[in-house]
């Protein structure tokens, strides 16, 4: 996926986090913690392009600041120099992961003649645009949803979303469908299941090799194509109406559907093998991991 995902020309990108938990839910982390730091709530932060229903990068670890900033590096890793337009849930952590990432710095003046200046911080550039959906709950339930625009111009906002052919309004539908579609995908994303990683490397191992399945090898819905001429089929079925699409033929990554074996199979160019140690701080290589019980 480090291979294909490269120089995305990403215009719309909406995150959003999904709860799960390693070893031991948090309400009986008390004893296990004793044991291992990674246990308890384990969150899976995800950057999700709605064109393509491409996942552009994913994060499993603690509801942290640090966590946010790993999401938004590993989303500049993989697009162009082009600035997606943002939307996330209210969550205070993820403008601030995305001046760590696109901001621009800035010294503010000093008051007066005397005195040393104020510190540097981040502001964000013109082109950054980013608005938050805002749910107010009674009781647990969702009564009213708003928009916020934390970054840019309403003017700016708008203009883009005519430009998009995914998003009309300010939303996460699109991310939050995703969350639902892995927990299908993904046993250990099931909320009552005995199933789930006893390990965190575990975790992410396996959301790896879920979400190159689902961009490589099963096609979206959503995204196939009409046959201006249909297409005969096997025996004596009817025509082919339609082309089925996956995410990565969708971003243009591949022209055709992967097989199970051809994704296992598949092999990297060694060039590119070689430079994964630059790219070790943002995907670092999961610690060593022993199956127990």
């Amino acid at each position: 996926m480090l291979y294909l995902w490269q120089n995305l020309p990403v215009a719309e990108c909406q995150l959003d986090e999904l709860w799960s938990f390693v070893h031991t839910k948090e309400q009986n982390l008390f004893a296990a913690k004793q044991w291992c730091e990674t246990y308890g709530d384990a969150w899976i932060w995800l950057a999700f392009a709605p064109l393509w229903r491409l996942v552009l990068a994913f994060v499993v670890g603690k509801r942290t600041q640090a966590s946010a900033n790993l999401l938004l590096e590993r989303v500049t890793h993989v697009t162009d120099a082009h600035i997606p337009f943002f939307t996330s849930d209210q969550l205070a952590e993820y403008r601030t992961a995305l001046l760590h990432s696109y901001g621009q710095w800035y010294q503010p003046a000093r008051n007066g003649s005397r005195g040393c200046y104020p510190k540097p911080r981040r502001i964000a550039p013109p082109e950054l645009l980013y608005a938050q959906v805002v749910k107010e709950r009674q009781r647990g339930q969702v009564v009213a949803v708003t928009t916020k625009v934390v970054f840019g111009e309403a003017t700016a906002i708008k203009t883009r979303l005519e430009s998009l052919a995914t998003s009309t309004t300010i939303n996460t539908s699109f991310v939050e469908r995703e969350n639902f579609t892995l927990r299908q995908h993904n046993r250990r994303l099931t909320r009552k299941t005995s199933g789930f990683s006893k390990e965190l490397p575990w975790l992410e191992k396996h959301l790896w090799l879920t979400l190159a399945y689902y961009h490589l090898v099963l096609p979206h819905e959503s995204l196939r194509q009409h046959l201006d001429v249909p297409e005969p089929t096997r025996g004596g079925g009817s025509a082919r109406r339609w082309r089925p699409i996956t995410p990565a033929m969708a971003a243009g990554m591949t022209d055709h559907i992967w097989t199970t074996t051809e994704l296992l199979s598949y092999r990297v160019p060694a060039s590119f093998v070689d430079t994964l140690h630059t790219v070790e701080h943002l995907f670092p290589v999961p610690d060593g991991v022993h199956q127990g019980s």
